[in-house]
């Protein structure tokens, strides 16, 4: 999926707007989907926030039945307070929260561990009725090779690191439109 910088905008000025509505009264801006029809898309959408460099909460959808606006203001709600490794954002780090979304392309299967590509896929693993996934940022942000990502991917759906050398995983791979306010204020 593409979008215009003015998309890009948009989304995450929504994203900030949702996880500030948690502490007061405000409202959502409307959006005009005739204008900006990509928004008005069905897609899944994560949001990732991070205070001082660290992960502060990352939630999404894989895939939606929401228009794209609606799942990034769903999910940065999400990530402010229902990541349960964290405890919920306190209206106090709203200053120091820096917000990351990324747009999810449809999940395709991933057949050979071969097939992987570092920076590019991201994976989903689903295995004896769990699901873990990571974004394709993630090893690129952690300096991982693709054995330390299928690691990665094994340890964050609760099995052992390395359990994907005992046998060919269930992963499906998928892409990401990524960007962040840091990049946009910049251009």
């Amino acid at each position: 999926m593409e979008l215009s910088q003015e998309e890009k905008k948009i989304l995450l000025k929504a994203a900030r707007t949702s996880i500030s509505s948690i502490f007061t009264d405000e409202k959502l801006p409307q959006v005009d989907y005739e204008k900006y029809p990509a928004l008005k898309s069905h897609a899944g959408a994560f949001v990732t926030l991070t205070e001082h460099g660290r992960l502060r909460g990352c939630i999404g959808y894989i895939t939606s039945d929401k228009p794209l606006y609606e799942t990034v203001c769903d999910a940065a709600i999400s990530a402010a307070i229902n990541d349960p490794r964290f405890p919920p954002v306190r209206e106090s780090e709203l200053d120091d929260i820096e917000i990351e979304i990324s747009i999810l392309s449809e999940p395709f299967p991933l057949n050979s561990y071969d097939d992987i590509i570092i920076g590019k896929h991201g994976l989903i693993l689903e295995e004896k009725g769990r699901r873990g996934l990571l974004l394709p940022q993630v090893p690129i942000e952690h300096n991982m090779n693709k054995e330390q990502y299928l690691d990665a991917i094994c340890q964050k759906t609760g099995f052992p690191a390395g359990y994907w050398r005992t046998k060919q995983l269930k992963l499906s791979g998928f892409t990401a439109l990524v960007f962040n306010e840091k990049e946009l204020e910049e251009k």
